[in-house]
């Protein structure tokens, strides 16, 4: 009966890049999603919960349950998980309810003429 672990961690060095987290450098492992890259370099709170302020971390991992949402370069309420890091990218924790995108209004002329 073996007595070794059948797995053993791979003593290669990983690719990094560096990104700006939350207006500082973090170096992250390249090649995997921006939530990957953050949990593997200890950090654990990518956004808060906008019911109660607790600390969420990513959860499902594959974009079914929104808990990894970010602002990435800029833009809010993407999710981590489905994002490749690369060097030099912005991200920074998100705080309150995700946004959602509004359809543009129209605004039907010939209606408003004929209901006055």
């Amino acid at each position: 009966m073996p007595t070794e672990t059948l797995f053993q961690r791979i003593a290669a060095p990983a690719p990094t890049v560096t990104i700006d987290f939350n207006g500082a450098p973090l170096q992250v492992p390249a090649q995997c999603s921006v939530a990957a890259a953050l949990l593997a370099s200890g950090v654990t709170r990518l956004r808060n919960s906008p019911v109660s302020g607790a600390p969420r971390a990513p959860y499902c991992m594959m974009g079914v349950c929104f808990e990894c949402l970010m602002e990435i370069d800029g833009e809010p309420s993407r999710q981590s998980c489905l994002v490749t890091v690369r060097e030099g990218m912005r991200v920074r924790t998100q705080d309150g309810a995700r946004t959602l995108p509004l359809p543009p209004v129209q605004i039907d002329r010939a209606a408003e003429v004929e209901h006055g």
